[in-house]
């Protein structure tokens, strides 16, 4: 029996600075390897980085009730990530859709796409 695929939640980038600018800010994720953190992030938004292989040891620092945003550089690794989390009860989480690049291209042409 298959089951049917989970619908991804999802926030757009420019949805995201909206709530970044308004002071409604939710917990940002970057799902990354730490040299690409180094490319570019969203540390200035208050990002915190946790990369996707190490999900098992730093799941448990998230709150599983706090609106919680993950990204990646094109949103493919957070989806995986949003997916996981939900499945470990995270009621309030969502993908940055298109990731940085997304980001990049709708919001702060100043964050570099790689």
């Amino acid at each position: 029996m298959s089951m049917s695929p989970q619908v991804i939640p999802e926030i757009t980038a420019t949805e995201l600075k909206e709530r970044l600018d308004a002071g409604d800010a939710p917990v940002l994720v970057d799902v990354r390897e730490p040299h690409e953190w180094e490319i570019a992030s969203l540390e200035q938004h208050g990002a915190v980085l946790r990369p996707m292989d190490d999900i098992f040891d730093w799941r448990d620092e998230l709150d599983p009730s706090a609106e919680t945003v993950v990204y990646c550089r094109t949103g493919n690794r957070s989806a995986w990530i949003v997916r996981d989390l939900m499945e470990a009860g995270f009621q309030n989480v969502r993908n940055l859709k298109g990731g940085l690049h997304a980001w990049s291209t709708d919001v702060d042409p100043s964050v570099p796409r790689y």
